[in-house]
């Protein structure tokens, strides 16, 4: 059956300015952020408003767009500000803002009526009569509960005409969209006002109740995990969403590296665009999942598309261990005659290690490095210092902003 669906816009986290281009120059279609207020990673980077102005203006000059998460649960001392706050976002140019609790969509709306409204994956939508009701407000968008089910998706389009978004990768919540405690009970850090701490992801051991008795979990009690997810991806199921309806595919992370938006940013672009230019004789490529492997952080699973999860989509136990990379050089320039690549040095690398240099539209290769000079033009064996300016001889022409990654 020929595939009539318009092509769903690609969606990256970007928890700085810098992050926000790398997510872009790789390749997605819009980014959100979070400002100095009202979102729920407190301890991101978060936005000036002078840097959303950036951010808009470049995002703007590739076609791109920038929404804003505003997704805290608020009490009555978060409100302060609020209109304020919607009006200058407006003011600043972006294109929408992710919003959860009723009292700042009503602020948004009375403060800056012409600035779009999306409904956060906090407001836990996971049937089709709620994206009804937000269809009903004026909502153009609604962000799904991480909880539905590829076919949940399906009837929502068929009943309702909304633009879905829904997450395709990264890290899940252990409790049911983010209604968690142990944080607050924890450390004081409200999980809903932005401070959550990650309490599902410690290490515990049992205690019988009442008494000093300890019951290890295991002989390796110092590497076990008990309630902590395994991370979300769809790489190899992409098109089961696209087909089902979803409109916008949003790649969770706004706290991870430059190295992590950009080769997950880089995958999913290229399965999109594959999947569009032949949806009939579409086929997975292995080297898209093994490119995933090199950004993962923990084991991966598809959660609750396909069935309710169990203890095989959890973290239990000693954690399997993952192979990992580092990003190691980001280039600045090439000179095609000598083949010299300007590099700035982002982690310790030098003469002999294996790397990899990659770039937008999955452009890869892979070499030994047998040259490396400072920014004096002397030889040296390591570039050791952060950040620091190197020339180095590459087998393959390289371009601005590609990356130099090698395995730990």
């Amino acid at each position: 059956m020929e595939n009539t669906r318009r092509k769903p816009e690609l969606l990256a986290p970007a928890g700085n300015l810098e992050k926000l281009k790398f997510a872009i120059h790789y390749g997605a279609d819009a980014v959100y952020i979070g400002g100095k207020q009202f979102g729920l990673r407190s301890n991101a980077g978060n936005f000036t408003f002078d840097e959303m102005r950036e951010g808009v203006e470049f995002a703007e000059k590739y076609g791109s767009k920038v929404y804003v998460a505003t997704n805290i649960i608020a009490h009555d001392e978060n409100l302060e500000g609020a209109h304020e706050y919607f009006k200058t976002l407006y003011e600043v140019g972006v294109h929408a803002v992710i919003v959860a609790d009723p009292a700042l969509i009503q602020a948004c709306r009375e403060a800056a009526p012409d600035l779009e409204v999306h409904i956060s994956t906090q407001a836990s939508i996971a049937n089709w009569k709620t994206a009804e009701f937000w269809k009903n407000e004026g909502v153009p968008r609604v962000v799904l509960a991480r909880e539905v089910s590829v076919d949940e998706i399906r009837e929502m389009k068929e009943k309702v005409d909304i633009e879905i978004e829904a997450f395709i990768h990264g890290a899940m919540c252990i409790s049911y969209s983010g209604r968690c405690v142990l944080s607050n009970h924890m450390t004081a850090r409200d999980a809903n006002r932005g401070g959550c701490a990650q309490s599902c992801r410690w290490k515990y051991d049992l205690f019988e109740d009442g008494t000093n008795n300890t019951t290890e979990v295991s002989d390796e009690a110092d590497e076990m995990y008990t309630m902590s997810s395994q991370d979300l991806s769809m790489v190899e199921h992409l098109p089961d969403l696209i087909e089902a309806g979803v409109d916008s595919l949003k790649i969770e992370g706004r706290m991870k590296s430059i190295h992590y938006v950009a080769t997950v940013v880089n995958v999913y672009r290229k399965i999109i665009d594959t999947y569009f230019e032949d949806p009939e004789n579409y086929e997975l490529d292995p080297a898209w999942v093994d490119e995933i492997w090199k950004a993962a952080q923990r084991n991966l699973t598809t959660a609750f598309y396909y069935h309710e999860p169990t203890h095989k989509d959890q973290l239990y136990g000693k954690p399997e261990r993952l192979p990992k990379y580092d990003f190691a050089g980001l280039v600045l320039d090439y000179d095609q005659d000598t083949q010299i690549a300007t590099i700035q040095q982002r982690n310790n690398f030098g003469v002999g290690d294996e790397v990899e240099f990659f770039g937008p539209n999955f452009t890869h290769f892979k070499q030994t490095i047998t040259e490396v000079y400072d920014d004096k033009g002397e030889a040296i064996d390591r570039a050791k210092h952060a950040m620091m300016i190197t020339k180095v001889k590459v087998d393959q022409p390289v371009e601005y902003l590609n990356m130099m990654r090698k395995q730990k």
